[in-house]
């Protein structure tokens, strides 16, 4: 298992989940590691499930590893 070393920097992106409940979405970004937190879907009225359908704000490729907190839709969609 990879570790990041304590003094490199880190960064912590929402690309989902937050101002709503559904789309749980976060990306923990270290100088050699990218962590996905979360992949979930978006729930809510047709203008809202759209959203699903627009590409990933971030190379999905370039993911290391996927943390999923728990089996619900808006978490693993």
């Amino acid at each position: 298992m990879q570790h990041l070393e304590p003094r490199s920097p880190v960064t912590l992106g929402f690309y989902g989940g937050t101002g709503a409940v559904t789309g749980a979405n976060f990306l923990l970004s270290g100088k050699e590691t990218r962590v996905l937190i979360d992949c979930g879907l978006i729930q809510g009225e047709k203008f809202v499930l759209e959203m699903n359908r627009e590409p990933f704000p971030y190379d999905p490729a370039s993911i290391d590893f996927l943390l999923v907190t728990h089996a619900h839709i808006d978490h693993i969609g």
